[in-house]
């Protein structure tokens, strides 16, 4: 091939590549150490094609899922089921969520299934997804594939006052 050709070829494949590497759909994400469990499977092999209108795109770590371009979900299945907790737990049809708000400035909620193993923690931007699309979808596969603990949501006023101690 002559130099010219050669640099010609060069050229096309480096101004390709760009491009091609923009449309890569994979979203880079980490497993949780239970990722392996056989009902986060259950889950994942379940998981809808859209979520809040966000398409479904494929992830690199076992026991994860996202949604929108850029990732408006993320979702990964396998975590340790969380104890009890000071953060405001909302039960949406059967699965109980435990909301964590702490990055609300940046339109970011964290939802993590309480009284499931394993969990399910879900970070979404609410600006770009509803947390009640996010419930509706995944709660029934999350009631039907991940068993429940017996742990249940309650608030503080339902919650048995300590003894006061006698002196």
């Amino acid at each position: 091939m002559p130099r010219s050709s050669r640099s010609l070829a060069l050229v096309a494949a480096l101004v390709l590549l760009p491009g091609l590497a923009a449309c890569s759909t994979t979203v880079a994400m980490e497993p949780a150490k239970q990722a392996n469990d056989p009902a986060c499977a259950d889950v994942i092999s379940r998981l809808p094609d859209q979520i809040s209108g966000q398409q479904r795109r494929w992830t690199d770590a076992q026991s994860t899922g996202a949604w929108g371009d850029p990732a408006a979900i993320l979702m990964t299945c396998g975590l340790e089921t969380p104890g009890p907790s000071t953060l405001p737990c909302r039960p949406f049809d059967g699965v109980d969520w435990l909301v964590d708000e702490s990055q609300a400035d940046q339109n970011r909620y964290t939802l993590t299934t309480f009284g499931r193993s394993p969990a399910i923690q879900v970070y979404l931007d609410y600006e770009e997804a509803s947390s009640a699309d996010v419930a509706q979808a995944l709660g029934p596969l999350i009631s039907q594939y991940l068993p429940s603990t017996g742990a249940v949501c309650t608030s503080a006023s339902d919650a048995t006052p300590s003894p006061t101690p006698t002196p």
